[in-house]
C-alpha cells in the first residue's frame, strides 16, 4: 500500500478489533498499551489476548461480528481468518465512513499500521508495500543509528520550543529552531553538540 504517514494520537481514539487470535492480539497490543479506547468483537480469544484483556480491562463482546458493532469506532480492524466475516467489517465500516485495516489482504482497507521505531519524542514509521518483515528490518537498521542520543537532544529541543513559543511566540522560535536544526543537525546529535547549541537560550 503507498500512502501518507500520519501520526494519530491515542487519546480518545476508539478501536473496533474483529478477531481474537494471535494478529487480532498484536492490534488490541499496540493501541491498548497507547491508551487508546479497545473494544474486541470474537466468539473465542487466544490464550495471549485472554491475558491482555485482563491485565487492561479492555471491553469484549464474545460473540461473532454483528455490523452495528462498527458503532463509533475511529479505526477498525477486520483482523479474523475467515476472509467472508473480514470482507463483512470492511464494508459495514465503509459505508459507515470508518477507516478500516483488512489483516490478511495487505491493500485492505484506507490504512495500515507501520513498523515502528520510538525513541523519546522521535517515531519513525516505515511501510515496505505489504511485506511487514521487510518494514522491521528496516525499522531496526534505522534504530541502529537513531538511538537515545537523538531522544536526548529532541528533548531539548522540545524544552525550548515550548519555552520560546510561551515567552516570546513563533517568530523567536523559529529564530532559534533554524540556529539549532541546520543542515548538519545529524552529525551535531552524534557528536553531541546539540546541548552546546541550546544552551544559549533558556
Amino acid at each position: 500500500m503507498s500512502g501518507i504517514p500520519l501520526l494519530v494520537s491515542p487519546d480518545g481514539l476508539r478501536v473496533l478489533v474483529v478477531g481474537g487470535g494471535q494478529v487480532a492480539t498484536r492490534k488490541v497490543r499496540q493501541f491498548a498499551t497507547a491508551r487508546a479506547l479497545v473494544r474486541i468483537v470474537a466468539p473465542v480469544l487466544c490464550e495471549d489476548l485472554e491475558r491482555l484483556v485482563l491485565e487492561l480491562a479492555i471491553e469484549v463482546a464474545r460473540r461473532p461480528y454483528e455490523s452495528d458493532d462498527v458503532g463509533d469506532a475511529h479505526l477498525v480492524f477486520a483482523a479474523t481468518n475467515d476472509r467472508g466475516v473480514n470482507e463483512s467489517v470492511a464494508r459495514d465500516a465503509d459505508a459507515s465512513g470508518r477507516l478500516v485495516n483488512v489483516t490478511d489482504q495487505s491493500d485492505g482497507g484506507q490504512f495500515s499500521v507501520m513498523a515502528a521505531h520510538r525513541r523519546g519524542p522521535l517515531t519513525v514509521g516505515v511501510s515496505a508495500g505489504g511485506v511487514p518483515v521487510a518494514a522491521q528490518r528496516i525499522r531496526d537498521a534505522i534504530a541502529e543509528r537513531f538511538d537515545s542520543r537523538y531522544a536526548d537532544a529532541l528533548e531539548s529541543l522540545v524544552a525550548l520550543r515550548q519555552s520560546v513559543l510561551s515567552g516570546e511566540g513563533r517568530d523567536a522560535w523559529r529564530q532559534r529552531c533554524n540556529a539549532v536544526v541546520g543542515d548538519d543537525f545529524c552529525e551535531a546529535v552524534e557528536q553531541g553538540r546539540i546541548a552546546q547549541r541550546v544552551a544559549p537560550w533558556p
